[in-house]
């Protein structure tokens, strides 16, 4: 037998422990960005089953049946709920009725109307002024473009978004304070809080048929169970076993 000075004898321990720790570590498996992606496509597809089964009528709350009343209504509903939109619009749709109407209309005559819907200035102006590019870029039709849709007044992508989908039937995804609500608790999307970036995420994980509808249950589920004024209802939540919980209490 080879006799090893203490000084070898610690080299060998030394280089027994690396192999130990160097095979150990080579055997914990860590995912790629490919395939934490998949995993969170796989649990969208399962989300999107659920909220299907929990709420399969669901749609959009506002009021409407000509396209341009939506662009009216979702322009009012900033910082404002649904159902009193639904209520303000008729009366604003008794004295203006179409297109035409509204673009004459005084902005002043708009403006007290809307006024119970808050931020009655400015959005009496956006109004008024998407009305007239309507009337005279559009032969009054609310166009089907994306981009067309982000340059008209008050505008943003979730309200182009909600018109492409639910008006022309096209992909969309609305990220409204709801879906980035749930989207981050269920794991969805990790602490996004930019609506645009949440859209863009979801995009790679939401097959695009799905989007539009998907948002809207997340809306119903979000004012019915996964509540943001008070403390969520997991227990009553069908998607309690495969949701993150990110930053539930």
């Amino acid at each position: 037998m080879r006799w090893l000075s203490p000084l070898q004898m610690a080299s060998k321990k030394s280089e027994a422990f690396l192999n130990t720790f160097l095979n150990k570590s080579c055997s914990i498996v860590r995912p790629i960005k490919g395939e934490i992606s998949m995993r969170k496509k796989e649990l969208a597809l399962e989300v999107i089953r659920r909220l299907k089964e929990e709420y399969p009528d669901a749609d959009c709350t506002l009021d409407y049946d000509e396209a341009w009343k939506l662009l009216v209504s979702v322009r009012l509903a900033a910082q404002c709920t649904d159902a009193r939109v639904n209520v303000v619009v008729e009366d604003l749709y008794a004295k203006f009725p179409d297109v035409n109407a509204l673009a004459d209309a005084p902005v002043e005559e708009i403006e007290e109307i809307v006024r119970p819907c808050g931020l009655g200035k400015s959005k009496a102006r956006d109004i008024s002024a998407c009305m007239k590019i309507l009337r005279d870029e559009y032969n009054g039709k609310v166009p089907d473009d994306f981009d067309k849709l982000l340059k008209l007044p008050g505008v943003g992508r979730k309200s182009a978004n909600l018109i492409m989908g639910d008006v022309f039937g096209k992909p969309a995804i609305v990220t409204d304070t709801h879906c980035i609500r749930l989207c981050n608790r269920i794991g969805l999307v990790d602490k996004m809080k930019d609506p645009k970036k949440v859209e863009m995420a979801l995009w790679k994980i939401i097959p695009p048929e799905e989007g539009n509808s998907f948002c809207h249950r997340l809306v119903n589920h979000g004012r019915e169970v996964c509540t943001a004024r008070t403390k969520p209802y997991c227990d009553k939540c069908c998607l309690q076993d495969i949701c993150k919980k990110v930053d539930v209490k």
